[in-house]
């Protein structure tokens, strides 16, 4: 693909739940085989809440075949700055944002509105693909 991507929680939620319009989902597939990475705050999102117990373990094993991105030392510190200069951000979003920043990912979302404002990041709307 050549471009490197960072998925958003609500993208594999949508993917799983069949609610990206079929351009998306091929999209994303390709990313999924390509190179999967998400951000350890979104494994936290996807599998912090207690669901049906085959629909957590599809997820856990879905989750399971990405890259997770830790949250380092330079994460935590452009995160400590989003959260600074974006005073409405949410904590998990500014986790999300440093890391697509800090290891030069493209942001794939479908909350873009959460986003938006944020200078030098990349974003793609998940259903606009």
């Amino acid at each position: 693909m050549g471009k490197k991507y960072l998925i958003d929680s609500n993208v594999i939620i949508d993917y799983l739940s069949g609610r990206l319009p079929e351009k998306s989902s091929d999209f994303v597939e390709q990313i999924f085989d390509d190179q999967f990475l998400i951000s350890v705050i979104v494994k936290i999102e996807v599998l912090g809440f207690d669901d049906i117990v085959q629909k957590m373990n599809a997820m856990e094993n879905f989750v399971g075949m990405a890259k997770i991105i830790p949250l380092d030392e330079k994460v935590t510190d452009t995160a400590i700055k989003l959260r600074r200069e974006y005073k409405k951000l949410k904590l998990g979003d500014a986790i999300i944002a440093s890391t697509a920043l800090e290891y030069e990912l493209i942001l794939i979302t479908h909350n873009i509105a959460d986003f938006k404002h944020i200078f030098g990041l990349n974003v793609l709307n998940s259903h606009n693909i």
